[in-house]
């Protein structure tokens, strides 16, 4: 009989078990589809370091998985909790025809397992077709052969899945049990009658705190967008970020106070239509759900800065990857190396041995040559000397900008000596790299800097501070600003300066740092250029690093293949973690939104009620509840763009080597759309459920 009514009363109830089961149905959909990535990496042909990245990803979204349940398993009791307020006038009938709590609970149980079930299943199913377009866009960033891609269920997944949903329902059977055995019968019966009590704010304090909060909500966006200090330490960021969250709070608390009493004032606007009961709707509902409203604006702002800022990176590495990398690879060592040295990063002293002192007075192709590494593997081969001046630091480079330097960038290490390098030197690989070739007079210097924030502190250096003088001879800047250019292969941007002086300028052999060598594999396939890198970075136990070892001889670099792995591994992660916490945080405020509002629309039946005694249309009443509702929808998702504006901002100066300005419109674009298909899919349901409970009653 409990089970016939379940039934019944999910049938019944359907158009309330909406916006529930949609969360449901994503919330398991999304859950698997971020836990199956490992039933298609088996099938990708990828080498080892990118599986081993791929391992990694799947390794962290696991963890992130816990960070998910907990939300998804909050956000489930909430929406739980709706419907049993829903049906207690339902659940006082109940009783007074003699059900006990118990048979109450248990028809409770009986619908919650019903609609666990259905929800798991429909979610699945998504998740199991969405799995394999995930699968698909995990091997197109990680760029893997896709030749043996076959259409794979996940039984780890759905086994995961099945597993955290069960314990999520459980809290919900437990709540509700709860929740049951604490209603009495009249305050059931009475229940619709029931309103929330509103307190009506003082006007002139509501606008003063609302002033306030746009002062402290102002003062937040200047602070992370550099206007103070430069943000390096947790106490420094928890300033703005406390103000963010006070100030918005106190925005919400503020509207209801102040906003209906200006458009009063504004009568052919405050009387026209259903204007006035719609606004005074409002105020009601904003005066009722402050914490919820700020909560949800929050939210929607790290959907946004986190989906918007990940996407840039993606896009921004993608562009930068290739122009970066323009030789297949980079070698170097330690010139001049003394007999002990102290270590820059452990400040301990280290004693190198014979072959090591001897070894680095030779170049990085003798070292080659002369531990069995067969050089006819390279082409292209350009090998220059890279120095350091003692004198010549970064301190003296700033010269009288160097006190304004510091006190923006404290982090910077001003005594390390900066890399010089003759000027015919350089060009020979800016030949090879396709970058340009510069030229100099005898008292001429250039500065090379391509990272963003290092190049504008030293622009503004080189306008002050042109002139330098290195053991007797003065040079003078022969451009106010810096020139692009690197050395080095990296995944993004990153000379933070480099000083091209004239040949003519003696550089003394003590002053030597480095032997850079950059080349090419001499192959033309990939799977060639693969196997000369095996051998050359010693990956398969090769002579060269067997030789290597046993003279404890230290040859460093980076190569091409290497460095896309890692980049593309970096950036998928960073987008695949964002992808996955900002639509659960998406699905969570959107949630919490329809549902706040389908409350309101059963609470407040009879006030549709007496709107069509007194003349409305249908027309006018669904009008009055669109604009509702999408006011209710527009106005913490208006206050998080603006927050997100000045976080985008923030985010990008501090991952200014990943992500680029000018790579953020089309990721903007794409967050939008997400954004506007899941918010606008629950405002849709919002307003098709609410459209259905005030008619309940017609």
């Amino acid at each position: 009989m409990l089970f016939k009514l379940s039934i019944k009363n999910m049938k019944k109830s359907f158009k309330d078990y909406a916006i529930y089961f949609l969360t449901l149905v994503l919330g398991v959909a999304i859950f698997y589809m971020f836990n199956s990535l490992d039933s298609q990496q088996a099938m990708l042909e990828v080498s080892q370091s990118t599986r081993d990245m791929i391992k990694l990803m799947i390794s962290m979204l696991g963890m992130v998985s816990v960070f998910i349940a907990i939300i998804l398993g909050f956000l489930i009791v909430y929406a739980n909790n709706f419907l049993i307020n829903r049906r207690k006038r339902e659940f006082g009938i109940y009783m007074t025809l003699g059900m006990g709590r118990r048979q109450i609970s248990q028809i409770i149980l009986i619908e919650t397992i019903l609609v666990g079930i259905i929800s798991l299943i429909v979610g699945i199913f998504i998740g199991v077709f969405g799995s394999q377009f995930m699968s698909i866009l995990v091997a197109k960033l990680f760029e893997a052969d896709m030749s043996e891609f076959t259409f794979v269920f996940s039984k780890d997944a759905c086994i995961k899945t099945c597993i955290y949903f069960a314990v999520m329902y459980l809290a919900v059977m437990i709540f509700n049990t709860f929740t049951i055995s604490r209603y009495k019968l009249i305050n059931l019966l009475t229940a619709v009658r029931k309103n929330e009590k509103v307190k009506i704010k003082n006007p002139i304090i509501s606008i003063l705190v609302f002033l306030i909060s746009a002062v402290l909500l102002g003062y937040a966006y200047y602070i992370v967008t550099g206007g103070i200090y430069e943000l390096n330490t947790e106490e420094k960021m928890l300033v703005p970020i406390l103000m963010g969250i006070v100030g918005t709070i106190g925005v919400f608390w503020s509207l209801s106070g102040f906003i209906l009493r200006i458009i009063q004032t504004r009568k052919k606007i405050y009387l026209k239509g259903t204007n006035m009961f719609v606004l005074r709707q409002l105020n009601n509902k904003i005066n009722t759900t402050v914490i919820s409203m700020s909560v949800i604006c929050l939210m929607l702002f790290m959907t946004i800065s986190v989906l918007s800022s990940s996407l840039s990176i993606q896009t921004t590495m993608d562009s930068e990857l290739q122009e970066m990398t323009p030789v297949d690879v980079n070698l170097y060592k330690t010139a001049n190396l003394p007999e002990s040295y102290e270590d820059s990063y452990t400040g301990k002293m280290i004693y190198p041995t014979e072959e090591q002192i001897e070894d680095s007075k030779h170049s990085v192709t003798y070292t080659l040559e002369t531990n069995g590494y067969d050089m006819n593997q390279l082409k292209d081969i350009v090998e220059i000397p890279i120095y350091a001046i003692p004198e010549w630091t970064l301190k003296y480079s700033l010269g009288n900008y160097y006190e304004t330097a510091k006190a923006q960038f404290s982090m910077l290490m001003y005594d390390t000596p900066e890399e010089v390098i003759k000027v015919s030197d350089y060009n020979k690989i800016a030949k090879l790299y396709g970058e340009e070739q510069y030229s100099l007079n005898d008292d001429e210097y250039i500065v090379l800097c391509d990272f963003d924030n290092m190049t504008e502190l030293r622009n503004q250096a080189l306008k002050e501070n042109e002139t330098i003088k290195i053991d007797g001879k003065t040079l003078h800047a022969k451009y106010d600003e810096c020139k692009s250019g690197f050395i080095e292969m990296s995944a993004s941007h990153v000379n933070t300066g480099i000083i091209l002086v004239p040949d003519s300028f003696e550089l003394k052999e003590e002053w030597k740092e480095e032997q850079f060598l950059a080349a090419n594999y001499n192959a033309e396939t990939d799977e060639e250029k693969e196997k000369i890198e095996k051998v050359l970075t010693g990956e398969n136990g090769s002579t060269l690093e067997k030789n290597l070892n046993e003279k404890d001889i230290e040859l460093e670099g980076m190569t091409k293949i290497s460095l896309i792995e890692a980049s593309k591994g970096l950036a998928t992660i960073i987008i695949f973690i964002a992808i996955y916490l900002g639509i659960i945080f998406l699905i969570a405020s959107s949630a919490i939104l329809a549902l706040k509002q389908l409350t309101e629309s059963s609470d407040n039946k009879q006030r549709y009620m007496i709107l069509r005694k007194i003349g409305c249309d249908e027309k006018m009443i669904n009008q009055a509840l669109f604009r509702q509702i999408f006011i209710f929808f527009m106005l913490p998702l208006a206050l998080a763009i603006i927050h997100s504006i000045f976080g985008i901002k923030f985010v990008l100066s501090m991952l200014a080597t990943l992500a680029s300005p000018n790579e953020l419109l089309p990721s903007v674009i794409v967050t939008a759309v997400i954004i506007g298909v899941i918010y606008g899919l629950y405002f849709l349901a919002t307003y098709i459920g609410s459209k259905n409970i005030i008619k309940e009653e017609e």
